[in-house]
């Protein structure tokens, strides 16, 4: 059949974008389900990193749910649930956040009980009067997954302010059930040397809200009753080692300083009255490294990397690192692996994945023994680090 010069311009224009269309979905990426895992030697086993997620927005701490599922926080203020690779859409009933610079909607923490009570305990920057300060909230999750429940304020910080910067957050659950958790200077530093202000804290509660009895200021007028020890910059960082219940946290410092630390009640970490870290302007800060009443470091960064979260590793998977400390880095993009002797020391450390992912922001230990991390970014990502067969 012969086609006149109507009907072959229309043929050949059907053709062109027909070609055209084949090749966009030639040139698409495959999704995660697709992506083979990616290896890399380290000193002590060779690990494999495959992705579970993509397409998160700034997500700032996982958590592992039943049945291979995960339940990831996202700064600018949702909650969701990853199953197979999908993404839920937004949990309803989340409190209203304050999602200015480095706040929001950050750290998560499920209950030791959470398969029965389903309760989840959530760190975000508040909105109130003079602008915004951290607070926690404890919530229940609702059977369909699809809202929490029972949502209640537990603990607001006492002074608000409008810095976008130094909330602090991450939370670390003991095995009675009380809650530790970091807040930052929020940008002033001097609030981290007042004993009634909770910026520059390590605070401590119970469930409910309450004061546990342990607290160095229970019952004394000498600081905040939340209170458990002073002097910290921005502890974004915070777990309890499972093997002996000593609580580590690692925080930013300014320009160097960033520090590992292993908080006792009362004690005062020094910032910004001692300090490894230089104002960003290249000037000194406070009365240099050391001072009588001031806590050194376990470990400290010059030059920073930025540690977004800190995990003891106590897992079957990888038993060469028993008792090693793990920090997802945000600046220099990588998850470093702290060996420690039987007195808790840092004798040793190694980079990893330097660079491969991106900014690291938050790092846990699975129950299989894995590792998970999240990155930061507008298409964050889940991943997994598991063992390689070459290293079984």
């Amino acid at each position: 059949m012969r086609l006149t010069g109507k009907w072959m311009r229309k043929a050949l224009r059907c053709a062109a974008r027909l070609a055209a269309t084949t090749l966009i979905l030639l040139a698409l990426p495959l999704g995660p389900a697709a992506a083979e895992p990616q290896e890399f030697t380290s000193k002590k086993a060779n690990l494999l990193v495959e992705t579970l997620a993509t397409g998160l927005d700034h997500p700032w701490s996982v958590e592992v749910l039943a049945e291979g599922a995960y339940i990831v926080s996202e700064r600018p203020g949702a909650l969701r649930i990853i199953r197979d690779g999908k993404v839920s859409a937004p949990i309803q009933g989340l409190p209203r956040v304050f999602a200015r610079g480095q706040g929001g909607l950050l750290d998560l923490a499920l209950s030791p009980n959470f398969a029965t009570d389903r309760t989840l305990f959530l760190t975000y920057s508040a909105p109130g009067r003079g602008g915004g300060g951290t607070a926690v909230t404890r919530a229940r999750l609702s059977p369909d997954e699809k809202s929490l429940e029972d949502v209640t304020r537990i603990f607001t910080m006492n002074h608000f302010s409008r810095a976008g910067m130094h909330f602090g957050s991450r939370i670390a659950i003991a095995g009675d059930g009380s809650l530790f958790f970091g807040i930052g200077d929020r940008g002033e530093r001097d609030r981290a040397q007042n004993p009634r202000d909770h910026a520059g804290s390590i605070l401590h509660i119970n469930a409910d809200g309450g004061i546990p009895a342990s607290n160095p200021f229970a019952g004394h007028s000498g600081g905040l009753p939340e209170i458990w020890s002073k002097g910290h910059r921005n502890p974004q960082g915070i777990d309890i080692d499972p093997k002996d219940g000593r609580l580590v946290t690692v925080e930013h410092g300014a320009r160097g300083g960033d520090e590992v630390n292993y908080p006792l009640p009362g004690k005062n970490y020094g910032w910004p009255v001692i300090t490894y870290g230089k104002d960003y302007s290249g000037a000194e800060i406070g009365e240099g490294t050391a001072k009588d009443g001031y806590e050194q470091p376990a470990y400290y960064w010059d030059p920073s990397i930025a540690p977004g979260a800190i995990a003891v590793y106590r897992g079957a998977m990888f038993p060469e690192w028993d008792g090693n400390l793990l920090v997802a880095a945000l600046k220099y993009q990588m998850l470093v692996r702290l060996e420690r002797d039987e007195a808790g020391a840092i004798v040793g450390e190694e980079r990893m994945l330097d660079g491969s992912f991106g900014r690291l922001r938050d790092v846990k230990v699975a129950p299989d023994g894995a590792v998970l991390m999240l990155t930061d970014g507008d298409n964050g990502q889940l991943l997994r680090i598991y063992r390689a067969p070459s290293s079984q």
